[in-house]
């Protein structure tokens, strides 16, 4: 983009309990119903009173579901547009979880339960049990409403396979492994790698290939388990299913990892090919007062990607998106600013939060989006 420091959101949003709960079947209170009204005022979202008679049939047809999902679709771009994003999605808004709604999709898994992820957050683990098929897309109709519904650039997060992998109980290629050696360390090395590289080629991309096909122009890989295995085998293996995955394709990709071990993760950033940006988090890291320099404790990191050569840009985790503190803009600008110092090109730096936003509420969300916008501002004001 053209334009300093342009504002991202990363990935998810809260799903409204009206959303929720209407896709479930189940019945809304008046103060859900009014909840939905509210918002949808406050966004400008025009003929609200179609999503009110679908919240409040008793039956919900699969038609109707579908529309759920839409609305909250819509709800959530005009929600990133009114809070002056530049880059957006839908919050998410059609996937059950970024690891479930893939898993769902695909043939060869089967669910095995919930398990905490962080927080009080849970997904469902599944363990794979097959060699895994590609069904239909997952993410495409998703995009496409998107891409129609606003004018604003769109970037398309997309679960990355080595976290698929990591989170998923290796039944199927330990098995096959097992018929082969006895050795027990080889045989679980050997079944993880094939593992990874058939999701990659039977999964992972053709996925992408019918999103670039429908138009998508960014795809945002998700690896929060990029660094889980921190071991020198176990990241040359992450790079390469990073690389096999974008390999070839005619877009702009860029890796999310947040709340990992960024010591690690550097010394293999630059060998990431086709990664136009790395975003990553720091906002939870760093104290609250304003400042550039020595102060900014949670920014410290950054400057070992710089040491380890990679030269992509960035998209910064100014935001914390485990607190309620609503960060002041002023806050906002000296994070930006002390990045940009550090990096030494201030174009390399887009703003984003640290992760999605899905465990903080609406209102909340709001604020601290619309005070990274303004912190974006003034810290391009201040390089004039």
């Amino acid at each position: 983009m053209n334009k300093l420091f342009p504002t991202q959101e990363i990935g998810s949003l809260a799903k409204p309990p009206w959303r929720v709960k209407a896709y479930r079947g189940e019945p809304l209170t008046q103060e859900e119903i009014a909840e939905a009204v509210e918002w949808g005022r406050r966004l400008g979202i025009e003929n609200t009173e179609d999503l009110v008679k679908i919240l409040t049939k008793h039956e919900k047809t699969p038609e109707d579901r579908k529309a759920i999902l839409e609305w909250a679709a819509l709800y959530a771009i005009r929600f990133f547009e009114t809070a002056g994003l530049d880059i957006i999605f839908d919050g998410e808004q059609w996937r059950s979880e970024m690891y479930e709604h893939v898993i769902r999709n695909v043939e060869g898994f089967k669910f095995l339960g919930y398990v905490k992820s962080f927080d009080y957050r849970y997904f469902n683990k599944a363990a794979c049990v097959n060699k895994p098929k590609y069904v239909k897309p997952f993410y495409v109709d998703e995009f496409v409403f998107a891409r129609k519904n606003t004018e604003k650039v769109v970037k398309v997060p997309f679960t990355g396979p080595y976290t698929l992998v990591d989170w998923t109980f290796n039944e199927y290629y330990e098995r096959e492994a097992a018929s082969q050696t006895r050795d027990f360390k080889q045989r679980k090395a050997s079944a993880r790698r094939e593992f990874l590289f058939d999701l990659v080629k039977e999964v992972v991309r053709p996925e992408i290939a019918k999103l670039i096909e429908a138009g998508a122009k960014w795809i945002q890989i998700d690896e929060p388990a990029a660094t889980t295995n921190p071991s020198d085998e176990e990241m040359r293996l992450f790079v390469e299913a990073f690389n096999e995955t974008v390999k070839g394709f005619n877009c702009t990709f860029s890796l999310h990892n947040c709340y990992s071990n960024y010591r690690v993760l550097a010394k293999y950033a630059c060998q990431l090919r086709n990664c136009n940006q790395l975003a990553l988090e720091f906002a939870n890291r760093d104290n609250l007062q304003t400042g550039i320099g020595e102060i900014r404790v949670g920014y410290r990191e950054l400057r070992i990607f710089e040491e380890h050569g990679y030269r992509g840009n960035y998209g910064l985790g100014v935001i914390d998106v485990h607190t309620d503190f609503v960060e002041p803009p002023e806050l906002v600008r000296d994070r930006i600013l002390h990045a940009a110092k550090i990096v030494g090109d201030p174009d390399r730096i887009f703003v984003s939060t640290d992760c999605g936003l899905r465990t903080r509420k609406w209102n909340v969300s709001f604020e601290k989006l619309k005070n990274m916008v303004l912190g974006a501002e003034l810290a391009r004001k201040a390089l004039g």
